[in-house]
């Protein structure tokens, strides 16, 4: 059966970044919303296939301001995961595909054969653009603590309180909480290597995602601190890829883990840039230790 719409939205110019496209933690909040809408239609629940594990998010394409988005969401049941939830991100107004978001569940294998006839109506192939490519589909470990991170060379990138705005009508912190603590910690990463603001506003350049994996831990309730741990885990040519650490403060517990793989951004050619040998050698010296 082919995949349903889910959402029909629109990019605002406030949603938009200093790259003037789509800032990724909308990407996430357009997404959660489609989710829900799916969950609407579909009967999906935690209750049916349990929580989710991980959320794995390629970007295909740049949405800017007044770009029309269509969601359109399926089950599939031959991707990575005993379940998983595709959301493809489209352009409506040229058909282009933005983005691809793999949600992964892990139901009891033997509740398969009954979830199959349960999502039919849903049920597809799982598209070759949605698979993961930079990092493996399992959901990362979220047993790290604090201290082991700091000896593996981690920094701490960012500080923030989850407020009431932040949080789902079940009360938990939305993605969209989660990704604008790893986006506004971001930076802080970069500028330890040659790839400082000056240097990329010298050279018109911008930091762009290409693709992300969300993993979660516990669950952060309104007026929980939290802080951001973050460390480099691998370099190439082009791109270069980052762990971040989300920590409950208050309770030492690991909360969620955000790997990405990024890259360098000519904003004029809209185009990759390879990395300097400068920016190659600070990530090797800077990435985190085993």
């Amino acid at each position: 059966m082919p995949a349903i719409d889910t959402l029909h939205s629109f990019v605002n110019t406030w949603e938009c970044d200093e790259n003037d496209h789509l800032n990724v933690q909308f990407y996430f909040a357009k997404i959660d919303e489609a989710d829900r809408q799916f969950r609407f239609l579909t009967g999906l629940s935690d209750a049916v296939v349990g929580v989710r594990r991980v959320r794995h998010v390629r970007y295909h394409g740049e949405l800017f301001a007044a770009a029309l988005i269509t969601v359109r969401s399926s089950v599939a049941f031959d991707g990575p995961h005993v379940l998983s939830v595709v959301h493809e991100m489209i352009d409506a107004s040229n058909g282009r595909l933005a983005a691809t978001v793999l949600d992964g569940y892990a139901p009891q294998p033997k509740a398969a054969k009954d979830l199959r006839k349960r999502f039919a109506d849903v049920d597809a192939p799982m598209p070759e653009m949605a698979a993961p490519r930079s990092f493996d589909a399992p959901a990362a470990a979220t047993t790290d603590t604090a201290d082991v991170l700091l000896k593996a060379g981690a920094l701490s990138v960012n500080r923030a309180t989850v407020m009431p705005r932040d949080c789902t009508a079940e009360g938990r912190a939305e993605d969209r909480f989660l990704l604008n603590c790893f986006t506004d910690g971001a930076p802080h990463l970069w500028e330890r290597t040659a790839m400082t603001r000056a240097w990329l506003e010298k050279n018109d350049y911008g930091r762009v995602a290409m693709e992300m994996k969300l993993s979660y831990g516990t669950v952060l309730k309104a007026g929980t601190p939290v802080q951001v741990m973050s460390g480099f885990t691998g370099v190439s040519k082009k791109t270069f890829s980052f762990r971040h650490h989300l920590f409950d403060s208050a309770a030492g517990r690991l909360a969620a883990v955000m790997d990405v793989t990024a890259l360098v951004m000519d904003l004029e050619a809209r185009k990759a840039v390879p990395l300097s040998d400068a920016a190659r050698a600070d990530i090797t010296r800077l990435q985190l230790k085993p």
